[in-house]
This record gives C-alpha cells, structure tokens and sequence, in this order.
C-alpha cells in the first residue's frame, strides 16, 4: 500500500546505515512477517497497540519518524541513489 511504502522506505533511508545488525533483523522481521500492511501502519501511527513481538526499539523509532515532528513533505519514495552513497 502507498502508505506504507512512503513511510518505510523514506524511514529505511533515514535510519537503516546507522542500525546495528539486531535492529536490521528486527526491522526485517516487522517489515515481512504480519500478513496485514495496514496493521504496520496502524502500529506506527498509534491507531492501534503494537503486539508485544513487534513492539521493539525498532518500532519506536517508526513510531517517531510518522509523527513527522519537522512536518516534512513526505509524497513520495526517496530515490535510491542513496543506497549509492557512504554512510554519514
């Protein structure tokens, strides 16, 4: 869904170079094992209770990034160059 790919992929551009081996695994884990793309939403935006299985570090950092505290303009995926670039 929309939603989500924007909300992931621009939080995986922001985040996933400075996550340590555990929170990579961990975001993997979030990002393909529920069934449901909207219950990942739903956890990351507070519209409903995260379980306690994805209820992580990981999760919390989500959780801050969609509050969107800097009310960037989040239309659409960022460009994968970055995957290009060295780590900041």
């Amino acid at each position: 869904m929309l939603e989500n790919c924007i909300l992931l992929s621009l939080f995986a551009k922001e985040n996933l170079a400075h996550m340590s081996e555990e929170q990579l695994n961990r975001y993997d884990r979030l990002i393909n094992e529920p069934s449901n793309d909207w219950d990942i939403y739903y956890w990351a935006t507070e519209a409903k209770p995260t379980p306690a299985e994805f209820d992580t570090d990981v999760m919390a950092m989500l959780r801050e990034f969609a509050k969107n505290r800097n009310r960037e303009q989040r239309l659409r995926q960022p460009d994968l160059e970055y995957l290009f670039e060295p780590p900041r």
